[in-house]
């Protein structure tokens, strides 16, 4: 695993109780987006905890995007985030 994703996973398992986290790199499938920052990650979080599928979702998301947040300006790019129960 890239070792900035395992940043990622220790800023979000310290911030909250997951049971399951995986980061899916869909970089590739953007190459050739008019957009696409060769430096910027889309990612996927797969995420099964009890407590984020506890909260509405969107409160759920607003609080790993709030996590995220220095990220999402300087290495992420796209943030896709599945919770499941």
């Amino acid at each position: 695993m890239n070792i900035y994703f395992t940043e990622i996973k220790k800023k979000l398992t310290n911030k909250f109780e997951i049971e399951y986290l995986e980061i899916v790199d869909n970089s590739n499938k953007h190459k050739n987006h008019k957009y696409f920052s060769p430096g910027k990650f889309h990612l996927h979080l797969k995420i099964k905890s009890i407590y984020l599928n506890s909260l509405p979702r969107i409160n759920a998301q607003k609080m790993i995007m709030k996590t995220l947040e220095e990220d999402l300006k300087s290495k992420l790019h796209a943030l896709e985030i599945s919770i499941e129960r």
